[in-house]
C-alpha cells in the first residue's frame, strides 16, 4: 500500500518512521524548518521513557500535484490546519482514501464537503509527544492501537488493509463502528484542559496543585461530555459515561495525581503550550455544540476564556522560533478512558 503522510509533527513523524520501518512504502510532506532538518538528519525518534533513539530515512515529499498516486494518504496535522490541506487533497483524484488523524469534536462535515464521503475515514492519534529541534520525543504504549474507521462504522476491505499495513509495522490498528462518536468524546476535554494549563502560567505540574482550577476542568469537562451526549452522539468508549457520574471530588484527585507527572508534561504540557490555534478551534467547535443544545456552560466559559486569551496573545512567530524545545501537531490527549 503506498502511503503519503501529510504532517511532520510527533504523530506524522512517528507513524511514517514506523511504517517505513516495517517495509512500507512510504512517503512524509513536510515543508519549511521541518522539511529542512528532515533532509539533513532523517526522522530522529527518542522514546519518552527510555531515551532509546532511532533515526528513519524516509522519502520526503514538499507539496502534492494533483496527479501524484497514493493509495492512502494519512492527514496528521492540527485541527486547525486541516482546512489548508483539503484544497490540495481535493485537487488530487488519484488517493481513494483519505484517514484523518487527530483532534475534532465538529465531525467530518468539511472533510466530507471538500473530498466526498467515500474518500474520508477518521482515526484517532496513537502517540504522543514533543518535538525537540530535529527530535521528536514521543510517548507510546505498545498496546495502544490507532483506532480508526469509515464514517458509516463498516469494515471494508480498505480499513483491512490498513489493519494489515500497521501490523507489518508492529503497530497495533483497531477499526470501530462509531469514529466519529470516539473523536467528539475524547475531543471534550482538551480546550478545557487547555484553558486550565493557561490559568496555571503553562506549567501543568503547578496546575496539579491548583486544586480549585483542577475541579473548574472537571466541572467543564463533564458539561462538554453532556453536550456531545445531547447532540445524539453516544459516548465510547462507553466507560466515559462515568465521568458523569463519579462525584467531582473523586475526579478532582484522579486528575490532580496525573497531571503531577513526566507523562503529562510530554504528553499534554508541550502540545498545549505550542498549539493555542488548535485548542481555540476545539473550543469554537464545543461553543457551537453548546448553542446547539442549549445546555449551560459556565465552567466551560470561563476556561474558555483563557484559550481565547492565550490565543489572543500568541505570536506564531514566536512559536516558530521556538521549535528547538517543541512542536507537537495532533497530539492525543488526555488519555483514552
Amino acid at each position: 500500500m503506498k502511503t503519503l503522510v501529510i504532517g511532520a509533527g510527533v504523530i506524522g513523524s512517528f507513524n511514517a518512521a514506523r511504517l517505513k520501518d516495517g517495509g512500507a512504502e512510504v512517503t512524509l510532506l513536510a515543508r519549511g524548518l521541518r522539511l529542512a532538518d528532515l533532509r539533513v538528519h532523517g526522522v530522529v525518534l527518542e522514546h519518552a521513557r527510555t531515551g532509546k533513539q532511532t533515526t528513519t530515512r524516509v522519502p520526503l515529499a514538499e507539496q502534492l500535484g494533483p496527479h501524484d498516486v497514493y493509495d492512502l494518504a494519512i492527514v496528521a496535522v492540527r485541527r486547525n490546519q486541516v482546512a489548508s490541506v483539503l484544497p490540495m487533497l481535493a485537487a488530487n483524484r488519484r488517493i481513494p482514501s483519505v484517514l484523518f488523524v487527530g483532534n475534532n469534536a465538529a465531525g467530518p462535515g468539511d472533510m466530507v464537503e471538500a473530498l466526498g464521503r467515500d474518500r474520508v475515514l477518521l482515526g484517532m492519534g496513537n502517540a504522543g509527544g514533543e518535538r525537540q529541534g530535529h527530535v521528536v520525543r514521543y510517548v507510546w504504549w505498545r498496546w495502544a492501537p490507532l483506532w480508526f474507521g469509515e464514517l458509516d462504522g463498516a469494515t471494508t476491505p480498505r480499513t483491512d488493509a490498513i489493519v494489515r499495513l500497521y501490523r507489518s509495522a508492529g503497530l497495533r490498528a483497531r477499526t470501530v463502528t462509531d469514529i466519529d462518536a470516539h473523536l467528539k468524546t475524547h475531543a471534550a476535554g482538551l480546550p478545557a484542559l487547555a484553558g486550565a494549563v493557561y490559568r496555571a502560567g503553562g506549567d501543568i505540574r503547578r496546575l496539579a496543585h491548583m486544586p480549585e482550577v483542577v475541579r473548574l476542568f472537571v466541572e467543564a469537562y463533564r458539561e462538554a461530555l453532556h453536550a456531545v451526549r445531547a447532540s445524539g452522539t453516544p459516548l465510547r468508549p462507553a466507560v466515559n459515561g462515568l465521568l458523569e457520574r463519579i462525584p467531582p471530588s473523586i475526579l478532582t484527585f484522579g486528575w490532580r495525581r496525573f497531571l503531577d507527572s513526566r507523562l503529562a508534561v510530554v504528553g499534554g504540557e508541550r502540545h498545549i503550550d505550542a498549539a493555542p490555534d488548535e485548542m481555540k478551534e476545539l473550543a469554537d467547535e464545543l461553543r457551537a455544540l453548546f448553542r446547539k443544545t442549549r445546555l449551560p456552560s459556565p465552567a466551560s466559559d470561563v476556561l474558555f476564556g483563557e484559550v481565547d486569551e492565550r490565543f489572543r496573545t500568541w505570536n506564531p512567530g514566536a512559536e516558530a522560533a521556538k521549535l528547538t524545545m517543541h512542536d507537537t501537531p495532533g497530539v492525543s490527549f488526555p488519555p483514552r478512558m
